[in-house]
């Protein structure tokens, strides 16, 4: 999405307080593929988490949309490495609990007093 608005509320930043909320989802995404080597694997697990996470912001804000929402709070999270033997690939794969919240709708009173 290519709108400046915040989507995504990570943890313990809260989204806006007058929101409203829609339920509770879970939403998955894999970061790319690296060599599954020893060498250099602190800089591949940097690598892969960072795709990951640029998956997961994805993922999420296609989900808001498509939910019909305007913001994701990310409650949990849980990322596991996965390995391919015969390929000699390794991966990040991670698991992320949302809450859904739409932007609440101003009654007609709250239009009224506002004036």
């Amino acid at each position: 999405m290519s709108e400046s608005r915040k989507i995504i509320y990570w943890h313990s930043e809260l989204p806006p307080m007058n929101a409203e909320t829609l339920g509770e989802h879970t939403v998955e995404a894999t970061s790319e593929r690296v060599p599954g080597t020893l060498s250099h694997r602190d800089e591949l697990w940097t690598q892969c988490y960072e795709d990951l996470m640029a998956q997961v912001r994805i993922r999420l804000e296609q989900e808001v949309a498509r939910l019909g929402g305007d913001y994701a709070h990310v409650l949990n999270e849980s990322v596991d490495s996965k390995h391919d033997f015969a390929a000699g690939e390794a991966w990040l794969h991670g698991s992320f609990t949302y809450m859904l919240y739409r932007q609440a709708q101003a009654k007609p009173t709250d239009r009224l007093q506002s004036r």
